[in-house]
This record gives C-alpha cells, sequence and structure tokens, in this order.
C-alpha cells in the first residue's frame, strides 16, 4: 500500500489534485523518478496481457478436448517461471559474472533476498518478459505434452536456459558485466526479439522434435490429417489481446 501510495504522489501532482504544502520536497527529479516506475508497471502489466492472449489464441486453435489443458499450461507456466525466476533466474541473468564463467551470482539475490527499489521494479517488468518466453512454447506442444512434463520444462527455462542468454545479452543492464559478452560484441535485441522470442522458438522447436507428431496427424497411409481449432473467436480475440500487450514489450 506504501509503493502504490508513493507512486500515486506523481499523478496526483501532474493533474493538480495535490497542493503546494502536500507536494513540499518534491523535486522534478522526483516527480520523473516516480513518474518513470509508474510507467514501467503500466508495461508491465501491458506484458502480462499476453499471457491472456496466448491462453485465447491456443485455446481457440485446438480441439474441443484440449481446451482446457492449453488454459492450464498457459496459466500453470506463468506462476512456475515467476517462481524459478524469483528464485534464481533473475541472479543469473543479472548478477555479476561467476569468475570466468558467463553467468550471474549473487547470494544476495538469491530470492532477491537484498533486492533494492529500483532493482525490484526491474524484476517486476524482466518477470514478464521471462514468463513469455516459457509460454511460447505452450502452443508449440498442444495437444502432445503432459501437463506435469511441460511445468518442468517451464521452469528449467525460466530457472536457467532464458537466464544464461539474458546474462550473455543483457547482463550489463545493472552495471559493468564481464560476462555480457554478446552485448560487449554490440549485440543489441529490440523488445526481446532474440533473447525472448527465439529462446522460446528454440526451445519449442526442441521440443517438437523429441516429441514427433500429434497423435491422428497421419493416417495409415501417411497422409495428412487436417485438424480444426474449436473457436476461432477465441483465437481472434487472442491475437487483438496480444496486440495490446506487444505495445508494453516495445
Amino acid at each position: 500500500m506504501q509503493l502504490l501510495f508513493r507512486t500515486l504522489i506523481p499523478l496526483s501532482l501532474v493533474f493538480g489534485t495535490v497542493g503546494p504544502a502536500s507536494a513540499e520536497g518534491l523535486t522534478v527529479a522526483d516527480i520523473a523518478s516516480r513518474l518513470d516506475a509508474v510507467w514501467v508497471m503500466v508495461a508491465a502489466a501491458l506484458v502480462l496481457m499476453m499471457q491472456i492472449g496466448f491462453l485465447l489464441l491456443e485455446a481457440g486453435a485446438v480441439r474441443t478436448k484440449n481446451a482446457v489443458n492449453v488454459a492450464q499450461k498457459n496459466l500453470l507456466d506463468m506462476a512456475f517461471a515467476a517462481l524459478a525466476f524469483f528464485s534464481v533466474g533473475f541472479m543469473i541473468g543479472f548478477g555479476p559474472s561467476l569468475g570466468n564463467v558467463p553467468l550471474g551470482f549473487d547470494s544476495g539475490l538469491l530470492f532477491l533476498r537484498d533486492l533494492k527499489g529500483s532493482d525490484a521494479l526491474f524484476f517486476v517488468f524482466q518477470v514478464m518478459f521471462c514468463g513469455t518466453a516459457a509460454t511460447i512454447v505452450s502452443g508449440a506442444v498442444a495437444e502432445r505434452m503432459k501437463l506435469s512434463v511441460y511445468v518442468v520444462l517451464s521452469f528449467l527455462t525460466a530457472a536457467l536456459i532464458y537466464p544464461a542468454f539474458v546474462h550473455w545479452a543483457w547482463g550489463a543492464a545493472r552495471g559493468h558485466n564481464p560476462g555480457a559478452w554478446l552485448a560487449h560484441l554490440g549485440f543489441v535485441d529490440f523488445a526481446g526479439s532474440t533473447v525472448v522470442h527465439s529462446t522460446g522458438a528454440w526451445i519449442a522447436l526442441a521440443a517438437c522434435i523429441v516429441l514427433g507428431a500429434r497423435l491422428g496427424r497421419f493416417d495409415e497411409n501417411g497422409k495428412p490429417v487436417r485438424f480444426f481449432g474449436h473457436s476461432p473467436v477465441l483465437s481472434a480475440a487472442g491475437t487483438l489481446m496480444l496486440f495490446v500487450g506487444w505495445i508494453g514489450f516495445n
């Protein structure tokens, strides 16, 4: 509640609902800083909306019997990805490099024990990116991966695979970090186009190779059998929701 109050003060000042007495002691820099914080939280909320978009898009694109399973996967991958990123993922991604190993390590960041205010805001935004990388896999393996196995894959993605790439590309976001070797080579990633989306896609490709085709995808003669999604309306609604969330990503 205190954090909410402190972030709402700048908005009150901007729109003239707080008088000069209440604004005493707040500088322009303070107001700008708090407005920045509000905007980052808004963008994080927009990225979270992409989870809803993915859920609707995928649920509408699969057969009726698998719609609930897909919805569960999208809900659980965000929950377990957030837990994994909170536990160790953020430390591996943005902690100082561990010697010659291009992975972060800082016991103060383990379970976010010694996280400062500015880093807490940074974590909120980054965990949304992490959740998106994990949920990209869901659509690729829909109708052909057990829920329990998918949850384990999401946890591993958010705890190690995604944070490792994050460290190489964005590891210097909190300060100098020798392990961010891609960043030092001049690698630039806009809106997670590689770090988030390609990572999720590569994991999805690997999973598809292991799983093979869906049951019933080919008949006894080897000819493909076309599957139809049960609700194009849900898929269309999810697509529009993803458009909105993309604003926050950018």
